[in-house]
């Protein structure tokens, strides 16, 4: 949903982890250079990945507030409409009785 948030959690390998791993085992040369290569490659992905995230995030929740705005803006439009109609029906009227109370009076 654009108003609510769920936090989770991004795991983060140590290089024992990604030694360790299952299927690391079909790559040829694996040194410590190369372990070390992609957990920092990994790390920068996951730090990008949470970046976007709260980019994605705030443009969410900028949406959310102008639709928002938009709304009680497009709301307090109506009502003054409403009450400056009412108020220029108000002097036509009083107008109108001042006219036709003169007109009597002759």
């Amino acid at each position: 949903s654009v108003v609510s948030y769920n936090t989770t959690e991004l795991p983060v390998f140590s290089a024992e982890a990604i030694t360790n791993a299952e299927k690391i085992s079909i790559y040829d040369s694996l040194d410590a250079e190369v372990i070390k290569s992609y957990q920092e490659y990994s790390l920068a992905s996951l730090i990008f990945y949470a970046m976007k995230e709260n980019a994605c995030s705030e443009q969410s929740s900028r949406m959310t507030a102008m639709d928002g705005a938009s709304k009680n803006a497009g709301e307090m439009i109506d009502k003054l409409t409403m009450t400056f109609n009412r108020t220029r029906q108000a002097v036509i009227t009083k107008e109108l009785i001042e006219i036709i109370s003169g007109a009597a009076a002759l």
